[in-house]
């Protein structure tokens, strides 16, 4: 088959890539302009002839045949998608349409990856699909949260209009090698703090809660999903709850520091808890989870180092 996977060099993109090229027999076009994505999470696909890397902005119009269509291009972390909210909500919305715009022409099958934020700061817990959310639309988190949920609108729309073969993933906190260790996420900026035994910092009281999925997880559920001509929306991610202390907590034992904690003020609109049901997935697909938090931190956890091993190599011979 013919994949084409928007934002493919980005973390979840990447590994996705991986486990389609794996087979021998699959082609792959990853679009990417590379704004968070690096073409590092993907050089090993380079130079085959089975795998096309194509740089291009998807609120662009583009052209490029597929049997199936993975849409996941987006800036993720609210510090990378708040640097241009307009560009992330255009993203959101023009590059959501001009990838439907693909797989209604290719008749082929269309995967949009969702999120957890479009449920806001959740009135209900754990959260399920019927759940309508808790947004505020015109916070500074808005531009993803609403972006996303205008994303699914379009999706929808497509398939009661044109007929579109389509599927919605509500993907909840994910984890894993190739995040980047300054992306300004809670797993990414705990790691890299304590491997610098500098204080990890919580904002908040560090009571609220997260779920966290290892990427190997997600990427095996957004196939099934893919495969299952279920259209969703879906939820996938981890429903163990952790409070964000006692991530830190773990994550300081796993990397053997005595570094302390240190508070700020929460973010405004930051969810106080984040927990998925993901009932209809185990029916559905036959989907859960298998790896633990602890495993998954320490793949992750040795990933990081060698980042920041990498660029301290970097900066001394700059």
């Amino acid at each position: 088959m013919r994949h084409v996977v928007t934002g493919g060099a980005g973390f979840i993109g990447s590994h996705l890539i991986d486990r389609l090229m794996s087979t021998g027999a699959n082609k792959v076009v990853c679009i990417d302009n590379l704004q968070t994505g690096s073409k590092k999470n993907i050089e090993k696909w380079l130079g085959n002839p089975r795998f096309e890397l194509v740089e291009h902005d998807v609120r662009e119009p583009f052209h490029v045949e597929a049997d199936q269509v993975w849409h996941l291009a987006c800036p993720a972390s609210p510090e990378q998608y708040q640097k241009d909210p307009i560009g992330t909500a255009e993203t959101c919305f023009l590059g959501t349409l001009n990838t439907l715009s693909i797989a209604h022409r290719c008749k082929a099958r269309l995967l949009f990856t969702s999120t957890s934020e479009i449920y806001g700061d959740p009135l209900v817990s754990p959260q399920q699909e019927g759940y309508l959310g808790n947004v505020n639309c015109t916070g500074p988190r808005a531009c993803y949260d609403e972006g996303k949920r205008i994303a699914e609108t379009l999706v929808f729309d497509h398939a009661r209009m044109h007929g579109t073969s389509v599927a919605v993933a509500r993907i909840f906190n994910t984890y894993g090698p190739r995040m980047s260790s300054s992306d300004g996420r809670v797993v990414t900026n705990f790691i890299s703090q304590a491997i610098q035994g500098k204080p990890l910092t919580m904002y908040g009281d560090g009571l609220q809660t997260r779920s966290f999925c290892y990427c190997s997880d997600l990427v095996e559920g957004l196939v099934a999903l893919m495969n299952s001509g279920h259209k969703g929306p879906m939820n996938l991610g981890n429903p163990d709850e952790i409070t964000i202390r006692r991530l830190a907590r773990i994550i300081r034992d796993l990397v053997n520091t005595q570094a302390g904690l240190t508070n700020k003020a929460k973010p405004e609109d930051d969810p106080q808890r984040r927990k998925p049901d993901i009932t209809v997935a185990r029916k559905m697909l036959e989907w859960q989870p298998v790896i633990s938090l602890e495993n998954g931190l320490k793949e992750t956890i040795a990933d990081i180092k060698a980042q920041l091993e990498t660029k301290q190599v970097l900066t001394k011979v700059s």
